[in-house]
């Protein structure tokens, strides 16, 4: 098969199901309908993943529209291998419930971090005040 430079070479995969991982670290699961050339996709019967250690919730979004600067990766799913994986499912509530216990932790930690810190007479810029690229 000749290659295709650019977005044109996803143009074979679509109507496949696909994992997406956006900048903003959401992952996406759903079979691409379109494709132009910035690379925005069009996915139908999306869901949305969240893992929180050895369980994963998917949450319903329907069609979604994701715009290709956003897109970190982009890969075809195994049909046949998608059922084998060692994560457990779990409700949509419970996952949201351990996701927010995962973060409040990690808010946690990063304030205890902070006043060693502050203890020892250093300082940390907050993650607020900085600019993102």
């Amino acid at each position: 098969m000749n290659y295709m430079p650019g977005t044109a070479s996803l143009i074979q995969d679509i109507d496949k199901k696909h994992l997406v991982l956006l900048r903003d670290g959401r992952t996406l699961i759903g079979y691409l309908r379109s494709i132009d050339q910035f690379a925005n996709l069009v996915l139908h019967q999306t869901v949305e993943r969240i893992h929180v250690g050895k369980k994963y919730g998917d949450i319903p979004r329907g069609i979604f529209v994701v715009r290709g600067e956003n897109v970190v990766l982009l890969g075809e799913i195994d049909l046949e291998k998608e059922s084998d994986t060692p994560l457990q499912q779990v409700s949509i509530e419970e996952i949201l419930e351990e996701q927010r216990v995962k973060q409040q932790a990690k808010q946690e930690s990063e304030k205890l971090k902070v006043q060693a810190l502050k203890e020892r007479g250093l300082s940390v810029p907050r993650a607020d005040t900085l600019d993102e690229y």
